[in-house]
């Protein structure tokens, strides 16, 4: 079995926990859940365009920084002019959790991207509720059906909707309730990364789109690359959660592109 498949399975048996021990009625009460969402299609044309990314730890690299306080490194990450903060909140496999993104959303003012994967209407209705701004919709983790249904059901609670991407084929997920698509270096089968991969698709994304790189960026040389390739966001997490200082780690990288 595939981790993919495997953290799928898992999710699902999360999902319908929640859905009986916890229901949506329950959720909407949530301080966060009528709030203002932030745009992160306006932030990453403004600011520096870096994607921040809060993480412990990762199937591959299971002890990134699972000590990590995500308080102080999220402050520090917007204090660095990142155009926003993307947080895993799956427990078994990232290390993450609702709270994190709870924790931080009267801390913090620009967009919080929450990363998990989302399968079902109830995930996006508590992303709503935890204060998230952007949800995450894998294409490999869905049907096309699905990447339609979820992402308009998102606008309706006027999410922002990331669709991420492996492959030149998953580009046919796209639809008009797609805000931002994300193009992952990462292979989910083999988890290396080659930051070829974005470019080879970048051309084939329509360019009404903001497109953003996840994965496997680590240095202002291959933001620039990926910049002559029309990428507007780069995602970056590992390099600098894997750091002793992972705010310095940033504040020296944004510094870099300046």
């Amino acid at each position: 079995m595939s981790i993919l498949r495997e953290i799928i399975l898992n999710k699902r048996k999360e999902i319908d926990f929640l859905k009986k021990n916890r229901p949506i009625s329950e959720i909407e009460k949530s301080q966060y859940f009528n709030r203002e969402v932030i745009s992160l299609k306006k932030s990453l044309i403004e600011k520096s365009g870096i994607i921040s990314e809060f993480k412990r730890k990762s199937p591959s690299k299971p002890n990134i920084n699972l000590d990590a306080e995500v308080i102080t490194i999220t402050r520090g990450y917007e204090l660095s002019n990142s155009s926003g903060i993307s947080i895993l909140t799956d427990s078994k496999y990232f290390g993450g959790s609702n709270e994190d993104i709870t924790s931080v959303r009267g801390e913090i003012n620009i967009p919080i991207l929450r990363k998990d994967f989302i399968l079902d209407e109830y995930q996006v209705i508590e992303s709503k509720s935890l204060g998230a701004d952007v949800i995450l919709l894998i294409a490999a983790s869905l049907s096309k059906e699905d990447v339609m249904n979820l992402s308009r059901f998102a606008k309706s609670f006027d999410l922002q909707v990331i669709l991420e991407i492996h492959s030149e084929d998953e580009l046919s997920y796209l639809c008009d309730s797609i805000d931002v698509v994300g193009v992952n270096n990462r292979n989910l089968k083999k988890f290396e990364t080659d930051i070829n991969n974005s470019i080879n698709i970048a051309g084939m994304i329509p360019s009404s789109l903001l497109k953003i790189s996840e994965s496997g960026i680590s240095t202002s040389k291959e933001i620039l690359r990926l910049k002559e390739h029309g990428y507007d966001g780069f995602l970056i997490g590992e390099n600098f959660m894997k750091k002793e200082d992972p705010v310095f780690a940033c504040n020296d990288f944004i510094k870099k592109l300046c």
